[in-house]
């Protein structure tokens, strides 16, 4: 990949978003009033893109869901438990944990 790739991987969405628009000559003031902001507001953000970030942002470990069936498992909820407090089949509980223990393995051996 390389260095604008790997710069703009590093931006949030709306960074990535505002940029783009800018890049294709969209004013700020157009900018802000698509996504409903001041200004003042596109312009500090555009601002803080420009400051130099490192890549060691904490890395979630799967989605919020998965990250709560997790937990409950690991604090001996059962599958029918949780299945039933998130209305859900506990089939789907136990491919949505099994799902985010291959993901996990996944990030550990990349």
């Amino acid at each position: 990949m390389d260095s604008e790739g790997t710069y703009m991987k590093q931006l949030r969405p709306i960074e990535r978003r505002i940029l783009a628009m800018r890049n294709r000559g969209v004013s700020v003031e157009e900018i802000a009033e698509r996504l409903r902001r001041s200004p003042e507001h596109i312009e500090r953000i555009i601002g803080w893109t420009e400051i130099p970030r490192s890549d060691d942002r904490p890395s979630r470990s799967g989605r919020p869901f998965e990250q709560r069936v997790l937990k409950l498992r690991a604090d001996g909820e059962s599958h029918e438990r949780i299945a039933e407090r998130f209305r859900r089949s506990p089939g789907f509980i136990r491919r949505v944990e099994g799902l985010a223990h291959y993901s996990l393995a996944m990030r550990l051996l990349a």
